[in-house]
């Protein structure tokens, strides 16, 4: 059901970017060419003056390219040329209308459907497999890892991808429940390579490091060794590692150049405070370990984390979004709620967002003392 679920989110968002960029065209588009028939036909008819308007029909073999295939598109044709040569529409008189041009037009029109249309068949099984690979690469967020609730917003900056340069992932494993949520410098598909590396090495990781410091390490030395070559020193990413106890009562945290979560907890919004540490990449040797905070955690509580597409994003005057404001009037939302709230007030904000956009909130539902 969960995999269902996501599956129509996609398909939600792919319909909001519009028909321009993939999506069905919308119903006025597709009605359009049969209402311009049926009203020129209908003025035609109850005119008892030869009305000049026949150039109309021209433009209907077109615009059902826009929304029919091949056939359809045959057919109004037909219907076009049929109409003009009616008696009573007064469409038929020399000079009125080129029928010739207007048969050139829909014989035009049906070859340029069945190219279109061929073409969107290729483009849907490239995108398919596209899709597929991605969902391969970063899989769903399971709606619950041990006793940790998880809910994940992503919007990659590059239009039509699901994968970008922002990345996160939780894991249960014999230290308990992780989590990360890392940004690797640059965008689009060119970062899903250092990705694919940073989610292997985390993952591995969470299975056999007892602390955080030898997660971040093992990252770290993933990052360094796909550093080689002509990229060099120029790559590196900012990350935010999660520890939760046994109990979920305790998180640890540990950061990475990265922004820290904001814990939710009674309304409020306050951000937790972690000494930074550098970026992953950064020291290959690890002779600086992060520092890290722990956490106190109580029934209710929330922990809110976001990329540098949230914490830095600004509107036209150049100010940055009040993102501790906003979540402070958010707090007690639903997770799904919260996020798709966040995301529609950040693009109010901003206008436009070009870098890739994460969200992350984790729930953990403490065991109740005495109960099974």
């Amino acid at each position: 059901m969960t995999t269902t679920v996501r599956v129509r989110r996609w398909r939600r968002y792919r319909e909001e970017r519009g028909w321009l960029r993939g999506a069905p065209p919308p119903r006025w588009v597709r009605v359009l060419p049969v209402v311009l028939l049926a009203g020129v036909t209908t003025a035609t008819l109850l005119s008892r003056d030869a009305l000049d308007i026949g150039f109309l029909l021209g433009a209907i073999p077109p615009l059902a390219v826009l929304s029919y295939g091949p056939l359809l598109t045959a057919v109004m044709g037909a219907l076009v040329v049929i109409v003009l040569n009616v008696p009573a529409t007064h469409l038929n008189q020399p000079g009125n209308t080129d029928l010739l041009t207007i048969v050139f037009v829909a014989v035009l029109s049906v070859f340029v459907a069945y190219v279109a249309r061929h073409r969107d068949a290729q483009l849907v099984t490239e995108q398919t497999v596209a899709e597929a690979v991605q969902r391969a690469v970063v899989p769903p967020l399971p709606d619950r890892v041990g006793d940790v609730g998880c809910w994940g917003l992503y919007r990659a900056a590059q239009t039509g991808t699901l994968v970008g340069g922002d990345f996160f992932d939780v894991r249960d494993g014999p230290y308990g429940v992780r989590a990360v949520m890392a940004d690797v410098q640059g965008h689009g598909l060119a970062t899903v390579p250092t990705v694919v590396s940073l989610l292997g090495a985390f993952r591995e990781a969470v299975l056999d490091q007892p602390d955080l410091e030898g997660v971040a390490a093992r990252m770290d030395r993933r990052l360094t060794a796909d550093a080689v070559g002509p990229r060099g020193a120029e790559l590196f990413a900012t990350a935010v590692l999660l520890e939760f106890s046994g109990d979920v009562r305790t998180v640890r945290i540990a950061v990475r150049g990265h922004p820290p979560p904001i814990l939710l907890r009674d309304g409020q919004a306050s951000e937790i405070l972690v000494t930074p540490g550098i970026p992953l990449g950064v020291d290959p040797f690890g002779v600086r370990p992060p520092k890290e905070a722990t956490v106190e955690l109580g029934p209710g509580d929330r922990l809110f984390l976001a990329s540098d597409g949230v914490w830095e994003a600004r509107d036209t005057s150049g100010a940055f979004y009040p993102l501790a404001e906003r979540l402070r009037g958010l707090a007690t939302e639903d997770p799904a709620v919260l996020t798709a709230r966040l995301w529609a007030d950040l693009l109010e904000h901003c206008g436009a967002i070009r870098d890739d956009t994460t969200m992350l909130v984790l729930t953990p539902r403490p065991a109740i003392a005495g109960g099974g």
